[in-house]
């Protein structure tokens, strides 16, 4: 851990910004850059609704676009709070998120994952799949789920 990335995905939702904290911590903490990832989902997913008023290039590049500008001023931020030496790595995937995270913490060998969980309990755990506990349960390194 001490010599490698820590991995934290987001959404840019108020959760993934409370782990992002914890994330933060650890890279001063541990001396480490943070990688920090977004997964977008596929333009016929479900957060666009299957409804289309462009082409699906054109809608896809302009998803990409603000998740970059997004990213891009999120990884300004943290930077701000980051030691001297240290960084912010912004990266962008696309497809499933679960799969998309445990290929990027292999493929970059980072030393950990700091996720945000939603906390689904009762019928919407069982019908929202469980990213976090996925993760927890599939990464080869430690994960820190922050609530």
């Amino acid at each position: 851990m001490r010599t490698r990335q820590i991995l934290c995905p987001t959404d840019f939702s108020e959760t993934a910004s409370h782990a992002l904290k914890y994330a933060i911590e650890m890279a001063n903490l541990y001396h480490v850059n943070i990688r920090l990832l977004h997964v977008m989902s596929d333009v016929y997913s479900q957060h666009n609704y299957g409804i289309i008023v462009e082409t699906p290039v054109d809608l896809e590049h302009k998803v990409e676009d603000f998740t970059r500008e997004k990213l891009t001023k999120l990884a300004s931020e943290i930077n701000t709070h980051l030691d001297e030496e240290l960084s912010v790595i912004p990266v962008i995937r696309s497809g499933d998120v679960i799969s998309q995270v445990l290929e990027e913490s292999v493929e970059q060998g980072v030393g950990m994952v700091v996720m945000a969980s939603h906390g689904h309990t009762g019928l919407s755990h069982l019908l929202n799949p469980n990213v976090a506990e996925a993760i927890t349960n599939k990464a080869k390194c430690p994960v820190l789920v922050v609530k």
